[in-house]
């Protein structure tokens, strides 16, 4: 595959991109560099080599769901700037507007 002006040209506008010509000239340098490169890798054998969908063999890797401590509601409360003894008490952020 070619990487002309116009291939770059096509490809800026497709990404809403604007480049100089001197910009131009490097990503068509780089586009050539990467095409190169997957060229290069087209030329390996693979055959018999089984397609690889993950880096290992290990599924669902999870901890023990084990039951802990938790804290009590006075504790939780302790702390707190207001409460009415049950649940936190916070200032009203939300204003309802009258129809």
């Amino acid at each position: 595959m070619e990487v002309n002006d116009a291939l770059v040209e096509n490809l800026a506008n497709l990404a809403r991109l604007r480049f100089s010509e001197q910009e131009k000239e490097i990503i068509k340098n780089d586009l050539q560099r990467m095409i190169h490169f997957v060229d290069k890798l087209n030329e390996l054998d693979t055959a018999g080599v089984e397609p690889l969908l993950h880096m290992t063999d290990n599924v669902n890797v999870l901890r023990e769901d084990l039951i802990q401590g938790s804290v009590s509601r006075e504790e939780a409360l302790k702390n707190a700037p207001d409460t009415d003894g049950v649940f936190f008490k916070v200032p009203k952020v939300i204003k309802r507007q009258e129809v």
